[in-house]
């Protein structure tokens, strides 16, 4: 073979190299495209918390401060989620055992960046009719996305399962709760409970409808509790069958176990299971009731197949100063003030908080399955294997 013959092959083999990687390159920039969810507890209404928010001379409320330390961590989510336990029924105003807050702190909720509330807890019938009713119309006046209650089954059936699109991408989200606290839920409102045949038929409705991702976001499991009921396990096995990806749970008020189950042969999108978010804010004050945590999952689109990429999440805590004779309550993301005591009005808080998270990254770190917390490094968070 002539030497110019073995160079004009050896440039042609490299040409075809480099135009291989570049295709490579353009096809993974095109068509790989990423969507974060983000996914937060209960949102309580406890007295303290709606005298915190009153502005004793206008009779106006305003939770923002609420969720100032917390706003940055839900803002970087391309779609945040958060369980809404309390109604909004108009005044007079109360806390437990029937909750119902100003609508100024779903206004807060969506300034801080949650783009979504589920309804379906066992609070959504505090005040009857006139509660479910009073929600969802002020949750809808402030154009806040909803789902989990209805004004009526036509309602229902157009606006559910909630398909929510961004960048491109689109998830099917599902809510259901184990019940109302005894309270029967009168017709023509709706508040779905968690029944196996409905969950199916509603599973079924948003496959039909194409989502990347389909959500189920549960109200269920036993207060209290780290520990996850059978039931649970149970439920959220029957609902992977029937076609979700996402289980996420709540009602517990304190944290349970969280599962990454990666993409194989079985799960060609892999499978997610949050038994328990613990809460987000709220008064409660029995043991590691304190705080909870917000999971972050990242879906990846290649071409037109959808899989979770990525989960981990944060440790949030609820710090409670007095501030001029009023208990205040502010949202903190646990790892960027776990070293910072000076922050704390009384050394007293940054101790609760430290033993607070101890106890859950005890808990989290021998029960989650690929699951990592996200740990501030003081200008970024990175993962903590």
């Amino acid at each position: 073979m002539h030497l110019f013959d073995t160079g004009r092959r050896l440039i042609l083999v490299i040409t075809l190299i480099i135009s291989s990687l570049n295709n490579y390159c353009n096809a993974q920039t095109k068509s790989s495209e990423k969507l974060t969810l983000l996914f937060i507890g209960d949102i309580m209404g406890h007295e303290q918390q709606i005298w915190s928010a009153e502005d004793r001379i206008s009779r106006t409320y305003n939770y923002d401060s609420v969720f100032t330390y917390i706003k940055p961590a839900i803002s970087e989510a391309d779609i945040a989620i958060a369980n809404f336990e309390v109604i909004l029924a108009g005044p007079p105003y109360s806390g437990y055992p029937v909750f119902n807050s100003p609508a100024a702190l779903a206004l807060a909720c969506k300034n801080a960046g949650i783009d979504c509330l589920v309804t379906a807890n066992n609070h959504s019938a505090d005040r009857s009719t006139k509660g479910i009713k009073g929600t969802i119309n002020r949750l809808d006046s402030l154009r806040i996305a909803h789902t989990g209650t209805f004004l009526s089954s036509g309602e229902r059936d157009s606006l559910y399962p909630l398909i929510i699109k961004k960048n491109g991408l689109s998830i099917a989200l599902l809510n259901y709760t184990y019940g109302t606290n005894g309270v029967e839920v009168k017709k023509p409102v709706i508040v779905n409970t968690i029944d196996k045949e409905i969950i199916a038929e509603d599973i079924a409705k948003a496959r039909s409808k194409n989502p990347g991702i389909i959500i189920v976001f549960l109200h269920w499991g036993k207060e209290y509790s780290n520990t996850p009921m059978q039931t649970q396990y149970d439920l959220s096995e029957f609902i992977f069958e029937e076609g979700a990806d996402i289980v996420i749970g709540s009602h517990p008020h304190v944290l349970q176990k969280m599962v990454w189950i990666k993409k194989n042969q079985e799960a060609a999108k892999g499978r997610v299971a949050v038994y328990s978010l613990g809460n987000f804010v709220s008064d409660q004050r029995k043991p590691k009731t304190g705080g909870g945590a917000m999971a972050r999952i990242e879906i990846t689109r290649e071409n037109e197949s959808y899989y979770i990429s990525d989960a981990d999440y944060y440790l949030t805590w609820v710090y409670s100063p007095r501030e001029k004779y009023r208990k205040k309550f502010y949202i903190l993301p646990c790892s960027e003030y776990e070293n910072k005591p000076e922050f704390f009005s009384d050394q007293g808080y940054h101790l609760r908080m430290k033993r607070f998270m101890s106890e859950s990254r005890s808990l989290l770190y021998k029960q989650n399955i690929n699951f990592y917390e996200l740990i501030y490094n003081g200008s970024s968070w990175l993962l903590n294997f």
